[in-house]
């Protein structure tokens, strides 16, 4: 079933040897400091956590980030529903 929620998403993490991290399916950057990233991707919020962290390159309109730095965590901090579920779950409650 979790298959399922995420089939619609376009979303990936890619780490390369702990100190390079591409993200795909990225609608905005939340927050971000030299320690922690907070990305609002296809599939929820990603909290990323890690020392020396920097954008390396930034592009929204394809749902790209590209960080480096020393990562130490990354976690998803929400039920793990996609944006277009929560979007029709949403419409469905406003038009019942």
């Amino acid at each position: 079933m979790v298959d399922e929620l995420y089939t619609a998403a376009r979303h990936e993490v890619v780490l390369s040897g702990r100190n390079a991290l591409d993200v795909s399916g990225v609608v905005s950057v939340e927050s971000f400091d030299s320690e922690e990233f907070l990305l609002n991707t296809e599939c929820g919020y990603l909290g990323i956590r890690g020392q020396n962290l920097h954008i390396k390159s930034l592009d929204l309109e394809q749902g790209k980030v590209s960080i480096e730095g020393s990562f130490y965590e990354m976690s998803y901090l929400d039920d793990g529903t996609t944006r277009m579920e929560r979007t029709k779950g949403l419409l469905g409650r406003l038009f019942r």
